[in-house]
This record gives structure tokens, sequence and C-alpha cells, in this order.
């Protein structure tokens, strides 16, 4: 009966041509905020951890969750968290938030600006910012886990929350699936995750039909030579220029092979090679990164990389046991995060009932960042996901609004916060309701 209710409830709301807003989470979130939220987001902010090494993060996380009542397990594919909510029958939706900083020295002119520095991986000590506002994420994540226990009577089915690491070098996602997260947890019918954006105005919120961010691969090429003279570059083989022709003739993979309407990237950030004037090196190194919106695209970017790469080291003399070596990194690597268009809908109509169609804003892409949610939704996985962004920038600072990464990265956290946790909270409520 209470299902029946919910759906039938849902239904008129998404029917009704004049939206009604759910005036009483937006005054409990915002209640919230003041009471504990913003004392919260204060503390992630000075308090930002590297990839990997979210250490207090995730303990800080699990503490929030298990006070909240949930089920909450630690250490899943590193530091991850996992919190479970069981609310009777119904389906399962899956929440996520990322929690990771960077290595980044914030200069953003916040009063509560971060001074921490952590050892990385490679042993080396660096400033860490949240440079890209995972802290407004795992706030919001919190503030949802609050008003969902808050709301049960609304919903029903297995809330999972989830608290992921290393989002910035794209691999927690991944990591959480390989250590068993859809076999040792309920697995989710739906996902929803959501990203602060600098470039949006605070508290306005886009939600894709479909594409949402692009896939990211990195790339490795040593090239391979024989070493000579300067003066005397018929002794040698050049892989500088190998390496050089080889930078070119890969622009022709998305001019000439790709379709016209299928985005793509091939970038080569970095070629290094050589130690002086007159020395032809025997080695040079390019780092790639490749960037498409299509599984299929993607393979082919890749393999045209490989061919590429062998192709004009063989037209340029290169012998065979010299032909280049193409590394595609196993752990820098995501594919598209497309969203569920159905899926996408739904959401879509639940935070325009909820919040007012207004708060919505339709925006075309403008670059092909990368996002490791898509691991969670992947197609074979069969979870129906949802990425949306919220808007974190004051209406009159967007033109000179610094972007994600800088060290002068800011945002408005109450605005995009209390966004943040009323629209997952709506479409949390809609999932529940949808199946």
């Amino acid at each position: 009966m209470k299902r029946l209710l919910m759906l039938a409830a849902c239904a008129a709301a998404l029917a009704s041509p004049v939206f009604a807003q759910d005036a009483a989470l937006e005054r409990a979130v915002a209640q919230d905020y003041q009471a504990n939220l913003a004392a919260l987001w204060d503390h992630f902010h000075r308090n930002p951890e590297l990839s990997g090494l979210e250490v207090q993060t995730a303990a800080r996380m699990a503490q929030e969750l298990e006070a909240l009542g949930y089920e909450v397990t630690t250490g899943v594919g590193g530091h991850g968290v996992v919190a479970v909510l069981r609310n009777g029958d119904g389906p399962t939706v899956m929440l996520r938030a990322d929690m990771d900083g960077l290595p980044i020295a914030e200069n953003s002119g916040l009063a509560n600006a971060s001074t921490a520095r952590q050892v990385d991986h490679d042993g080396t000590e660096k400033p860490v910012m949240h440079a890209c506002g995972h802290d407004v994420h795992i706030t919001a994540l919190v503030g949802t886990a609050r008003q969902m226990q808050a709301r049960r009577d609304n919903w029903s089915g297995t809330l999972i929350l989830i608290a992921q690491p290393a989002e910035e070098t794209i691999s927690g996602a991944r990591t959480m699936v390989q250590d068993g997260l859809y076999e040792r947890f309920p697995k989710p019918d739906y996902a929803v995750a959501f990203h602060v954006a600098s470039g949006l105005e605070a508290g306005r919120i886009m939600v894709p039909e479909a594409i949402a961010y692009s896939s990211s691969d990195s790339v490795d090429i040593t090239v391979r030579g024989v070493g000579a003279h300067g003066a005397s570059p018929h002794m040698g083989v050049d892989p500088v220029l190998v390496a050089s022709q080889i930078v070119v003739s890969l622009q022709s993979i998305v001019s000439r092979e790709i379709a016209p309407l299928s985005p793509g990237v091939i970038t080569v950030g970095s070629i290094h090679g050589g130690v002086k004037h007159n020395i032809i090196p025997d080695r040079v190194d390019l780092q790639l990164t490749v960037r498409s919106d299509d599984f299929e695209v993607r393979e082919q970017l890749l393999d045209g990389i490989d061919r590429v790469a062998r192709g004009t080291a063989v037209a340029l003399g290169v012998p065979d046991d010299l032909l280049p070596v193409v590394t595609r990194s196993q752990t820098q690597t995501t594919p598209p995060t497309i969203n569920d268009t159905r899926t996408a809908a739904i959401v879509r109509s639940a935070i325009a009932a909820g919040m007012g169609a207004d708060i919505l804003i339709d925006r075309p892409r403008e670059g092909m960042g990368a996002e490791d949610f898509s691991y969670f939704i992947a197609p074979d996985t069969g979870v129906r996901g949802v990425y949306f962004a919220v808007g974190g920038t004051a209406q009159g600072e967007l033109e000179t609004a610094s972007s994600h990464h800088s060290p002068f990265f800011r945002i408005e956290p109450e605005p995009s916060v209390t966004a943040g946790v009323t629209a997952m909270v709506l479409a949390a409520e809609a999932l529940f309701a949808a199946d």
C-alpha cells in the first residue's frame, strides 16, 4: 500500500502543469546546513587528502553515516566507504560522492583555505587542496543521508551511499567495483551522483539527457631509434623525426577516420627526448590523453594510435626490432559517462517538481572532461545511472570564476551544498517510486 501511494503521488506531481515545490525539504536542508553541514564543509575544505590517501576523510564520513543509523563498511577498494539503509521492499538506489583532493597549493583567498600538506605515493610531500569541489560532494552526501533517514515514510527500498576515493586519478570507482562492491552489497538498480560546477550559477542544476562526461585514456609511446652524431644523421635512425611525424599524423585519426559528428580528442601533452644539440638520441617519449563520447569511437582512436605509431616508424626506416612501444594505462582510464535517458528524465522531473522548474538549466558541453562514475553504470552492469551538475558560483562572478583544478578555485558552499542535498533527495525518492 505504501508503495502504491508513493507511485500515485509521483505520477500526480509529474503530470501537474504547475510544479509544487517541496518547501518542507528545502527548510529542513537549510536548517541542517546551519546546524551541521556548514561546519562539516569547513572541516573537509581545511583538511583535504590526496587520491588513494583519504584516511581521515573516510574515517569522518564513516563516523557521520554511522551516527545516522546506516550500516557502514570501510576499506572498500582502498579507502572507500559504503553505507546501507534498508527500508522495506523496493528498488536499490545508490548515491555516490568522491572525496579526494588535488596536489595544489590553495590561493583562493578564502578564510578557511587549505594549508594541508601530505606525502604522496611517490614519497614526495605536496600541498593539498579541494580544487574540484569534492568537499561539497561529501558534505552533501551526509546531508542527503540525514534527510533520507528522516523521510523514510516517503520511500521504500534499499539506499546505498558511497564515499569514493581516488576519482582524480580515475581509479577509485574501478577499484571499488573490483573489490566486490556489487557482490558484497546490494546491487543498485539506479546510481546517481552530482558534480559542483564553477561555471554554473550557484544552486542551478543541469541534468544531461545522455552524455555527461567523456572517456579518458592515458597512452604512452616510446619511440626508439639509433643514436648518431647530429652532423651525420644518415648513420642513425632519428627518433625525434619519427616522434614528430607521429605527433602530426595522430591528428589525421580525428580529422579523417572518425565521423565528423563524433567528438574525439588526441592530445600529446608531453614529449621528451635528447640531451644535447648535436646528438641524435636513441629514444623519445610521448604522453597522450585520448577522449571520446562513444565506446566504439574510443576503441577506434586507441587502435588508430597503435597503427599510426607503427606505420610511421616503418615508413621512416625504423628497424623491426626497434618499432615504437605503445602502452595504454591500466589505471588512468575510464569509459564515457552516459546517463540513462529515461532515468535522467525522472530525475529532471523530480527536481523541477521539488525545487521549481526555473532551477534547471541546459547548456552545451564546452569540453571533454572525464569522470570515473562511469564504472558504476557501465553497460555490462545493468545499472541505470544519472550524473548531474550543481552550480557553485555567484551569478555576478561567473565571468571571472576560476576553473576546476586551479589554485584560485572557490565555490559558494551554502547554495551548492543545499541544492546538492535537495536534488539528491528528490532524485532518490523519485527513483524508489519509478519501478
